[in-house]
């Protein structure tokens, strides 16, 4: 009862937000960036609530804190650290200057602007579409579990509600609808995820006797040679911290602050936010050895450990009523947050970087609107179906997204916008390697091996594109003139 109706006053608050927004919303940058104008507050909420989402809560939680015991709490300071404060501190600023420089809105335009490369444009668009829709799946799939445990509804109907908020409130009002959304929702998961931790960690002892039994007993309950190795753990780390880097719907972010002076004071507000978040998600998925053991544990059909389920199970059981319905809300804000953000971006890939910039330059206002809209509607139909085949582990399907998009754009985005000598021709190799290499080892190294082929793919392009840009042609001297907004008379040289 308790969950029905915090569900209907959330579904309430955000229909109310979403025609708000629509009120704010008149043209492209307002539906995608808010126009620029949003404050440290707001930037830092949305950027943390996009980082977390059910695949934190429900896949990352329940499969590594089983595997990896205690230590997965290493995964949850890796990104508050690497993957929150120093992505601020590094790209935050000259992500957002260039871009305004270039008048860029989205990851393709930037690419488009900083290499003069139009065809660029098109083909991280495509991109960016294809490879979002089963990281958005992973999300939908993670709530749709948490909801066919919580509610006792069938996973499909689970879907179709989620498919139906989400797309409500992001279709009416855009990008202001969804930062005043993250803010809201960032003080739930605050709220839940400590009132989770805390309950869970009494329940199993009290601190700190509740994680000397969840160490001791990961040692009874995982034999040593189904531990994971260091490399395993490391590139886990590596791929859900540097990953965001990359990412076009984090990224996204940077570009939407008001003043580069802010960034600062987000980088701070998001790294406190993450810090919290991500301890408390992989100390409760931790603790899960306290309260299962293999026998008792949740299982797939065929005898394996489904790690999907784990989470879920665990919160259904040890929770009161009023408190689960909170997690649920935390988990659905989390999700809802994150779906928002890749969904403003894969619709965008069409509509600003395929429609406007390559079919209707000159189309109206109004038009490239209504269409962000559709689109938007038809990527969420697209990631529902998909998470309704139930395809793969959401952590699988996490992987292969971060490490394709990740691996095609850190290296042209990052080295873009700090060294004037990246070429073309060196993009466009960095694009190509990164994603080919994730494709390529995600099927040569398996699924259980993903995180790690992603975190291969993210580094190749950092060794290939440089190589290239030596040798290659250098971009346009007033293109970079513009992109730095400086005198490059050294620029030949490549400095």
């Amino acid at each position: 009862m308790y969950s029905l109706i915090l569900l209907l006053v959330f579904l309430a608050v955000m229909v109310a937000v979403g025609v708000w927004g629509m009120k704010k919303t008149s043209s492209l940058s307002d539906f995608f960036l808010g126009g620029r104008t949003l404050g440290p507050w707001i930037s830092a909420f949305a950027y943390g609530t996009t980082y977390f989402s059910a695949v934190v809560f429900i896949g990352f939680a329940g499969q590594q804190g089983w595997q990896f015991g205690i230590s997965s709490l290493l995964i949850g300071a890796g990104n508050a650290l690497l993957g929150a404060l120093l992505a601020w501190l590094i790209l935050g600023k000259r992500t957002r200057v260039m871009t305004q420089r270039l008048g860029s809105m989205t990851m393709p335009e930037f690419l488009e602007a900083r290499f003069g490369s139009a065809h660029m444009k098109m083909i991280s668009a495509v991109l960016i579409f294809v490879f979002l829709l089963p990281y958005s799946a992973s999300v939908f799939k993670g709530l749709g579990h948490l909801f066919e445990t919580t509610f006792s509804i069938s996973y499909d109907f689970a879907l179709i509600v989620l498919v139906g908020i989400t797309g409500l409130y992001l279709i009416l009002g855009g990008y202001f609808a969804v930062t005043l959304t993250d803010f809201i929702q960032g003080f739930i998961m605050l709220t839940g995820a400590v009132a989770m931790c805390a309950l869970l960690v009494h329940r199993a002892g009290g601190f700190p006797e509740a994680f000397v039994t969840a160490a001791a007993n990961y040692e009874a309950h995982i034999p040593p040679a189904e531990r994971p190795s260091a490399l395993t753990v490391g590139s886990l780390i590596f791929m859900t911290s540097f990953g965001t880097w990359g990412l076009p719907q984090m990224v996204q972010k940077f570009y939407a602050i008001k003043d580069e002076r802010l960034i600062p004071k987000a980088a701070v507000i998001t790294t406190v936010f993450a810090l919290i978040i991500g301890l408390a998600a992989y100390a409760t998925g931790s603790l899960s050895h306290v309260f299962f053991d293999p026998q008792t544990v949740p299982q797939t059909a065929g005898g394996a450990v489904n790690y999907d389920r784990i989470v879920p199970s665990l919160l259904t059981t040890y929770l009161p009523d009023f408190l689960m319905a909170v997690i649920m809300l935390l988990v659905l804000s989390a999700s809802m947050s994150t779906l928002a953000s890749m969904i403003l971006v894969s619709s965008s890939a069409v509509t600003i970087d395929l429609y406007k910039g390559y079919l209707h330059p000159d189309a109206p206002e109004k038009t490239s609107l209504l269409l962000m809209r559709i689109l938007s509607g038809v990527f969420i139909l697209c990631s529902y179906a998909i998470s309704r085949m139930q395809v793969g582990f959401i952590v699988t399907l996490m992987s292969l997204s971060w490490g394709v998009l990740s691996g095609a754009f850190m290296a042209p985005y990052i080295l873009g916008i700090f060294w004037k000598g990246v070429t073309k021709a060196g993009a466009y190799a960095g694009l190509f390697s990164g994603a080919g290499t994730a494709v390529l080892l995600f099927f040569l190294l398996g699924a259980n091996n993903s995180p790690l082929a992603s975190s291969i793919a993210m580094l190749v392009p950092f060794a290939v594109t440089p190589a290239v840009s030596l040798f290659t042609k250098k971009v346009d001297a007033g293109t970079v003139r513009k992109a730095f907004g400086e005198s490059i008379t050294n620029h030949q040289t490549g400095v």
